[in-house]
This record gives structure tokens, C-alpha cells and sequence, in this order.
């Protein structure tokens, strides 16, 4: 298991798009949100993603094809 906190920034469009519940649906991979500040055209969102690294870089590389942008607060994936 490794645990990874990142922070996702979304504009106009992205913002009313699903996904963190994709991220809960599509990874196996345990996704809390630590602090989230959403608005009608900007969202910034903290979560703590924990679960297989395989499974959190997959996640981070989608998130990042969607056009949100990704911030890890740790760049190396660690273990528990």
C-alpha cells in the first residue's frame, strides 16, 4: 500500500465534471478529501489518495489527461 496527497485545480468546464467520483469508481485506490474550496468556475480540491502506487500513478496520469491540474505534495509515492 503507499499513500499520496495531491491537490487538483479545475477551471470552467472541468469543474462540473465527476472526477473525483471517477477517480473512486475506475481506481482501486481509497480517495478522501481533505479540503475542498468549489465554485461555479474554479474548483481546488486536497485529497489523500492510498492504496497499490501501480493504481495511484494511473489515477494521477488520468487526472492529468483530463486537463485538471495535479500538484503532488509528495513527488515519490510511499509505502504504509
Amino acid at each position: 500500500m503507499a499513500e499520496v496527497d495531491i491537490t487538483l485545480t479545475a477551471h470552467d468546464d472541468l469543474v462540473s465534471q465527476p472526477w473525483i467520483w471517477r477517480l473512486c469508481r475506475d481506481f482501486s485506490m481509497e480517495v478522501s478529501i481533505v479540503k475542498a474550496n468549489v465554485d461555479e468556475d474554479f474548483a481546488c480540491v486536497k485529497l489523500h489518495l492510498s492504496g497499490p502506487a501501480e493504481e495511484i500513478q494511473r489515477a494521477t496520469a488520468w487526472l492529468v489527461t483530463t486537463g485538471v491540474h495535479v500538484d503532488a505534495e509528495q513527488r515519490a509515492v510511499g509505502a504504509v
